[in-house]
């Protein structure tokens, strides 16, 4: 019987792998991103119809991003020229610029460390994963598509806008969330706790769910 393998899957906040790649940037390398959020995200391969309408999604939303002090970062297992042949195509044809790096991953190195190669999904391909990392080099979010289907790139705005919120503020974010909504407070964890929260003007449901505005 064959030897049953499993990608190595990178951890929730944990320090995300440790990366330094060539890019259509010149090098680039984790450290370079502390003090920022990144945005590390692969496609299964450069000159193909989804992949293309990913990338002008996060290159429209790249504005976005950096109001959040984010900064994106796309991988594929494809060489630098045709990195560079694909972002001019898409500028030449779509009227689109590409205005963040992509990483040359040819020795899979970088897609190996953050189980982006899925057995049984593409042995030779990076699929559709989005990595969150925060600046203090933490990671805080993973998702993974297949490969046949793109992503919603204004989730991700919204996903790293929940997370700086939630960090800043010491709070929960409900499903949906959006700027401006009100946040969840977390549950009491004592009996004071619980008896505080009817003094504290809180949007309270239940005694384990309030939520309150910001």
């Amino acid at each position: 019987m064959a030897e049953i393998t499993h990608p190595v899957m990178p951890q929730l906040n944990k320090p995300a792998p440790f990366f330094e790649a060539k890019t259509t940037h010149g090098v680039r390398k984790l450290d370079d991103y502390k003090g920022k959020w990144l945005v590390l995200f692969s496609h299964p391969a450069d000159f193909t119809p989804v992949c293309t309408t990913e990338f002008i999604g996060f290159a429209k939303a790249y504005p976005a991003f950096q109001k959040l002090n984010t900064d994106l970062l796309g991988l594929s297992i494809d060489s630098i020229y045709s990195h560079l042949a694909w972002t001019r195509a898409i500028k030449e044809k779509f009227d689109v610029e590409i205005p963040f790096p992509i990483i040359e991953d040819l020795s899979m190195r970088v897609a190996s460390a953050y189980g982006m190669i899925q057995p049984g999904a593409s042995d030779t391909s990076a699929v559709r994963a989005t990595f969150i990392i925060d600046d203090k080099g933490i990671l805080r979010a993973m998702v993974y598509y297949p490969m046949s289907n793109g992503r919603s790139i204004p989730e991700f705005v919204r996903l790293v806008e929940a997370l700086q919120t939630a960090d800043r503020n010491k709070v929960a974010t409900p499903e949906g969330w959006q700027p401006g909504d009100k946040v969840i407070v977390p549950p009491p964890q004592t009996a004071a706790q619980m008896a505080e929260r009817a003094e504290a003007g809180f949007e309270c449901t239940d005694w384990y769910f309030c939520k309150r505005s910001l």
